[in-house]
């Protein structure tokens, strides 16, 4: 093996990047980033609604506290507000599930008190914190994480809210429904049903106040970006196939063939494309196939959409001190996570909108969350019939005829064809051992006299912080390390691993 080794990159997203700057750092010179598309940071994009910057992508740092390598990057490069700095908002521990002052609306276009939703809220939080008692519990009596919830929940609203008269359990109940809309949208999954209850417990949350990036998040890639060495990416060149364990007499076990034909000769490939991307093409791309112990990983790892729409008004329809909306739709006391029409009542699945703050640099604006097929389908959709059915939504739920959105911007993460969905969780079946094969390298074997030379990084890779712009950094930052530490082992004059 060649004392200083080509190193191929394929995807330019948080991952990719964060591994090119371990390696450069680690003096390794001959290091490429292949891009499918125009642009650096993959799932962190940043748009505009108006005159608002918005993320299209990712929106937040969780937990941001100086265990949070992206926070403490944000930081450095003074990219966010000072009340994100202050020691206080650091050292909350609000578990990924902020304090925010709710507004609740109903079906029939009443406000409800927090007051009189609270019962519900408190027991969903009960439950959710309950499903750690499964943690690496292989085999439970339930089947999903959606089923623990749902069985647990009825139970104990039965015996806690019998003193309530029967219009207030239903309508709780109801509320309960709102809550598994939200967290789907936080584990990017159609329903909560397909969610595993041991694998659930795997997630761990940082302390610190969730914050987000006023200029938008990109201004981090920006910043790692101009880090790097000119001409390190080349764009708009998707990879087609990944020869690895090659037997010819050739010098590169690997060689990375892009669609246009070029192929690169490398040492070793780091592979950072999304899970839903690998899910779809895994077949192709990789020659010889995945083994299957890595291939059936792939398929119990879940991967799903989450989607936003953001609507901008003339003026406020919430309070002046809202930081989040909820909508109870009065029919689903049956606790339901999805709609049995797509189609024809996919804006359901919306469980309301989180407020775009401060007023003073995004004017009214709020952002509404969707997930799963609902939130697929909602991508299919002109502008317009968004636009149309979100003013019908809120009208309905306000009460008020003549609301009208002043302008509408959604992301569709499910058929931008690099991504297919957003972001990865636990899918029924899933253990810690399926994150453990995702980020093992290839060839399997130690004894191979060419060894790592595909290596897998991303959000999906990481045993704990999946699902997250840290999870996605620290997997890049893992794979850059497995490979200093080999060139260490065989070459002591090697450069030692690098502190970023």
């Amino acid at each position: 093996m060649s004392s200083d080794p080509k190193i191929v990159i394929v995807g330019c997203g948080i991952s990719g990047i964060a591994a090119a700057h371990r390696l450069v750092k680690a003096g390794f010179h001959h290091v490429r980033i292949l891009e499918a598309t125009a642009r650096s940071g993959g799932r962190i994009k940043t748009g505009r609604l108006g005159n608002n910057t918005t993320e299209i992508g990712a929106s937040y740092i969780h937990g941001p506290s100086e265990g949070n390598p992206v926070f403490c990057l944000a930081r450095d490069y003074g990219l966010l507000d000072p009340e994100a700095l202050t020691p206080e908002n650091q050292a909350m521990d609000v578990d990924e599930r902020p304090p925010w002052e709710p507004n609740w609306f109903s079906s029939s276009g009443e406000r409800l008190s927090a007051e009189h939703v609270n019962p519900a809220l408190e027991l969903f939080y009960e439950l959710v914190d309950d499903t750690s008692q499964f943690k690496n519990q292989e085999e439970t009596q339930w089947a999903s994480v959606g089923h623990f919830l749902r069985s647990e929940a009825r139970q104990r609203a039965a015996e806690r809210w019998r003193d309530k008269e029967e219009a207030t359990r239903e309508l709780l109940l109801c509320a309960i429904s709102t809550m598994l809309k939200v967290e789907c949208c936080s584990s990017a999954t159609h329903s909560m049903d397909e969610i595993d209850l041991g694998g659930f417990c795997m997630y761990k949350s940082l302390s610190g106040l969730d914050c987000t990036f006023p200029s938008g998040y990109e201004g981090l890639i920006k910043n790692l970006m101009s880090e790097l060495p000119g001409g390190l990416v080349t764009y708009n060149r998707p990879v087609r196939f990944v020869h690895w364990n090659n037997t010819e007499k050739r010098e590169n076990p690997v060689m990375v063939e892009c669609d246009d034909g070029e192929k690169f000769a490398a040492d070793h490939v780091i592979v950072t494309v999304p899970l839903g991307y690998l899910k779809k093409h895994h077949s192709t791309l990789f020659h010889p196939p995945l083994p299957l112990h890595k291939l059936h990983s792939v398929q119990r790892l879940g991967f799903g959409t989450n989607n936003k729409i953001y609507v901008e008004f003339d003026s406020p329809w919430w309070d002046q001190d809202c930081e989040v909306i909820y909508f109870v739709w009065e029919d689903e006391d049956a606790m339901v996570d999805q709609v049995p029409d797509v189609q024809g009542s996919w804006i359901k699945k919306l469980f309301g909108f989180t407020v775009l703050k401060p007023t003073e640099r995004y004017g009214h604006a709020l952002c509404g969350w969707i997930a799963g097929h609902e939130s697929e389908y909602m991508e299919t959709l002109s502008e317009q019939e968004v636009t149309h059915a979100i003013t019908q939504l809120i009208r309905r739920f306000t009460g008020n005829p003549i609301i009208t959105p002043r302008r509408v911007l959604r992301s569709q993460w499910f058929h931008d064809p690099w991504t297919c969905g957003s972001y990865s969780y636990p899918g029924k079946g899933c253990s810690v051992q399926d994150l453990e094969n995702m980020m093992e390298p290839l060839p399997v074997k130690e004894s191979q006299s060419q060894p790592l030379q595909v290596l897998f990084a991303g959000e999906a890779t990481h045993p704990y912080y999946y699902s997250t712009v840290h999870g996605a950094f620290l997997s890049g930052c893992r794979e850059a390390d497995r490979l200093i530490s080999h060139y260490s082992s065989i070459s002591p004059s090697q450069p030692a691993k690098s502190k970023l």
